[in-house]
């Protein structure tokens, strides 16, 4: 009878470590996603597209949440039922598609990661101090360091989510620091005195485009989360990697929301930093930098 027990705890112990090894997976993924898609494009994106549309500019976002939602959760969850990578699924529906695939993202991969890369590098000299081309160097060694490492994945995940927890709470400062005029921006959120068709394009484009929603999707294939029965799973963790990035870019929206309705100068060689310089001084410029 005793040995039954034991059996049993040891059962309920080994489901309750897989059931917290697959929500780290789950969280790791959908952080991986979101910061993916926070980068220099996003900040710069978010920057001028709130000095051109002011308020209006939260009906935006609203619209590319919703269609960034959907769009996710269709890739990942067929991602998830196949077992197989976005390029193979592809070659699956016409032969030969998938490779045309995995060209068109290593080649938009290599553009936007020269981007990050650099923008990694201006990060670091403006929280250290470093040389922009120094803190690029490190930059990039530290990323072909968690390729080649084969359990850097594991400790990706963690990585990931702190990663974005800091970013988060560092961006929702700023925001709250220039005190925004909040009520005239949920009213234009939902009554836009104009709406850009080409805003609402190019942040779906810079959130769920490229290998940026295969990140995450991959992420989950290689922890072992497929097959129909993983769909709740991966549903959820799809739509949490959105809601990151919808924080995030709402944060920033209001933060520079609140820089205009100021009538302050937004620097335009480096709108971002500038903004977060204006909120909180050499500080804020400080976050810009951990952020970046």
């Amino acid at each position: 009878m005793s040995g039954k027990k034991t059996e049993n705890i040891k059962i309920a112990g080994t489901a309750e470590t897989k059931k917290k090894v697959t929500m780290s997976v789950l969280l790791g993924a959908a952080f991986l996603m979101a910061t993916s898609s926070i980068g220099p494009g996003f900040l710069t994106q978010t920057t001028v597209f709130t000095q051109q549309l002011a308020a209006s500019f939260g009906f935006v976002i609203l619209i590319s949440l919703i269609l960034d939602v959907f769009t996710q959760m269709n890739i990942w969850r067929i991602i998830a039922v196949s077992g197989l990578r976005g390029q193979e699924i592809a070659n699956k529906v016409v032969p030969g598609l998938g490779v045309f695939l995995a060209i068109l993202i290593v080649m938009g991969g290599l553009a936007f990661n020269i981007g990050n890369v650099a923008g990694a590098g201006l990060g670091l000299n403006a929280m250290l101090g470093l040389d922009p081309i120094m803190g690029a160097i490190i930059s990039a060694t530290f990323a072909i360091f968690i390729f080649l490492v084969k359990e850097a994945g594991k400790a990706m995940d963690k990585v990931a989510q702190i990663a974005g927890l800091v970013m988060i709470l560092l961006m929702l400062y700023v925001a709250f620091t220039t005190s925004p005029p909040v009520g005239e921006a949920i009213v234009n959120t939902f009554k836009p005195e104009q709406i850009s068709i080409f805003a609402i394009v190019t942040l779906v484009g810079g959130t769920v485009g490229g290998y940026i929603t295969f990140a995450g999707g991959h992420r989950l294939l290689d922890a072992g989360v497929k097959g129909i029965e993983s769909l709740p799973e991966v549903t959820k963790s799809s739509v949490i990697g959105i809601m990151v990035t919808g924080v995030m870019r709402v944060a920033l929206f209001l933060a520079v929301l609140g820089v205009v309705s100021k009538g302050l100068a937004i620097d335009p060689s480096n709108p971002p930093a500038s903004v977060f310089q204006l909120a909180a001084g050499d500080i804020g410029y400080r976050m810009f930098g951990v952020i970046m």
